[in-house]
């Protein structure tokens, strides 16, 4: 039994690995784990080997909830009553974790607490009271542990915590102890393996800068004197500086440069981290055409300053989300600079947080689409 429930969880572990290689990150993961169980001295049971293996769900960045299965087979000690007799024990339950520090650093200490249910039951041996063969309790889990990030989508973890198990039958099945509780030491180590999910791209909008509109030949049509490329006709800003950019009136033309599409995964960037790829929703090629393609635009149109601004989701602290959508705006920022666009013509970098949702925080579409940034023309 013991090493038949090894090899399950090696192999759920690998079959969450291959998921999470496949698809893009989401706030879901599975979380297998093994250890060793040190029972209560009032059990007379030898330390056992544990296994177990979770399914968890980032509520927030520091505090995930995991529903779990374990499972142990305790030996009897030599000498006792019950000498030469296993029992097995097997729990389903919740657990909630509370993580300190930031999202993004790398070693994260927590505290942890479940509530569940432990089925007790004989699995060799004889003599055992007929009336009570196995049966199920309620159980209640303490601890805590540190986790240490390998990348946004491994993790490991390292745990103690007491689990008390109101047993009222693993001594009766032997004795007529009527002895009902007993508080058993867990240690484990584990992965987090992330979960994927749906790539929450959106199409970009196309950048137009249409060319002056030029009408019938006149006297004052064969004339520009400010040199924009409007005739003096229809010039209606007849002085605009040299190089001004200019719409199909002579006056100065407001350029947009729209971001959408150019999505964050969750949590992203993380404090320090300045190479902009790893940062970005999958497919990667796709945010990063869309950077270019702004490069471009204020290549082109060289009188154009713009405000760099960055956006997070709902998820975690208002003074969380607002550094977030600062290291966004930074990010990009850099991007541009590092491309050829002078720092005289940009803004910022500005976070404004959660504070301007352009969807919903109720799906992960809509969060995906709200972890964004935008360059906002200056006149």
């Amino acid at each position: 039994m013991k090493r038949n429930g090894l090899f399950a969880l090696i192999a759920l572990s690998l079959a969450g690995i291959g998921s999470a290689q496949a698809q893009d990150y989401s706030n879901w993961y599975i979380a297998p784990r093994i250890g060793a169980v040190i029972p209560d001295s009032d059990r007379e049971t030898d330390t056992s080997l544990f296994t177990g293996i979770g399914i968890g769900y980032w509520s927030t960045p520091n505090f995930a909830v995991d529903f779990e299965v374990t499972h142990n087979n305790a030996d009897f000690e030599d000498g006792s009553a019950r000498d030469g007799h296993e029992f097995e024990n097997a729990g389903v339950g919740f657990a909630g974790r509370y993580f300190f520090g930031d999202a993004g650093s790398s070693w994260r200490p927590y505290m942890m607490g479940g509530l569940g249910f432990l089925r007790h039951a004989a699995i060799s041996g004889d003599n055992l009271r007929p009336s009570r063969v196995n049966g199920w309790d309620p159980m209640l889990t303490v601890g805590g542990g540190v986790q240490h990030g390998f990348s946004d989508r491994l993790a490991f973890r390292a745990e103690i915590a007491a689990r008390y198990d109101r047993d009222n039958n693993s001594r009766q099945y032997y004795t007529a102890d009527d002895s009902t509780g007993f508080i058993d030491v867990i240690a484990s180590v584990g992965l987090l393996i992330n979960f994927g999910g749906g790539d929450g791209v959106v199409a970009p909008t196309e950048v137009r800068n249409d060319p002056p509109v030029k009408t019938a030949e006149t006297s004052c049509r064969d004339l520009d004197d400010d040199k924009d490329g409007v005739n003096n006709c229809d010039d209606r800003c007849a002085s605009t500086p040299a190089g001004t950019n200019v719409g199909p009136d002579g006056c100065p033309l407001v350029v947009t440069i729209d971001l959408r599409g150019v999505n964050f995964k969750f949590d992203r960037p993380k404090k320090g981290e300045s190479n902009i790829g790893p940062t970005l929703q999958e497919p990667t090629a796709d945010s990063i055409a869309i950077l270019d393609q702004a490069v471009d635009t204020l290549q082109r149109n060289s009188a154009v300053r713009v405000e760099v601004i960055g956006h997070t989701d709902a998820v975690g602290s208002d003074e969380y989300n607002q550094g977030l959508s600062e290291r966004r705006a930074r990010i990009v920022y850099d991007y541009l600079t590092s491309h050829g666009i002078d720092a005289g013509r940009l803004s910022g970098p500005t976070g404004y947080g959660e504070s301007r949702p352009i969807d919903t925080n109720d799906t992960k579409e809509g969060r995906a689409r709200n972890r964004r940034t935008e360059l906002e023309a200056q006149k």
